[in-house]
């Protein structure tokens, strides 16, 4: 995985929180992934969808735990995370890797794979994306798969990301690893009943 990575995260708000399906586990590896972010000093942009009628992003999520790295949030009405201002920062920031987390996988986040795939490697993180319907995210990463998109758990973006045990960021990683073991492990099996994926 590229150096010049970024994380994106997708209308993670509150509004929808009765809505997505085992959404406080995606909220938990949300901010799972932003401790990992904040380790590999990554940045990371938001968007909300149509935040005045939506609402801001959920305040459960750590977005100001990041300080700086949080470059910004972006209220959006496309579906896709791909406006022109999210293209300019990740030119400005000279991005070769976009990670997405966020909501809803068959719409906002198919939608932004299939477009930053055009000039960006895109992963997308499974256990930290939902849909309002379970059956919607299964079929929603096999198309993204189809892509060329690399649809992979929230451990091993960790583990991509780190490459190799004898760096000092280790002991870090593998102590964010420890304490969400169970979150983790929770996650997926609430979002992913007998390998759905």
């Amino acid at each position: 995985m590229s150096t010049r990575t970024v994380f994106l995260l997708c209308d993670l708000q509150t509004k929808f929180r009765s809505a997505i399906y085992q959404y406080n586990h995606v909220v938990q590896t949300t901010n799972k992934m932003l401790k990992i972010a904040k380790l590999f000093e990554i940045s990371v942009l938001a968007t909300t969808q149509n935040a005045r009628a939506l609402g801001p992003i959920d305040p459960d999520v750590g977005l100001p735990s990041l300080g700086n790295l949080h470059r910004q949030t972006l209220d959006k009405t496309l579906f896709s995370m791909s406006t022109p201002e999210v293209q300019q920062i990740l030119r400005d920031l000279h991005t070769r890797t976009v990670v997405l987390m966020g909501i809803e996988s068959h719409i906002c986040i198919l939608q932004t794979a299939f477009e930053l795939k055009k000039d960006f490697q895109v992963y997308v993180v499974a256990d930290a994306v939902s849909s309002c319907n379970s059956f919607e995210i299964p079929i929603a990463f096999d198309a993204m798969r189809h892509a060329g998109v690399q649809v992979l758990t929230s451990e091993s973006i960790g583990f991509l990301l780190m490459r190799d045990a004898s760096l000092p960021a280790f002991k870090e990683l593998a102590r964010i690893i420890k304490e969400s073991k169970e979150s983790t492990k929770a996650a997926g099996e609430a979002l992913f009943p007998k390998s759905s994926m």
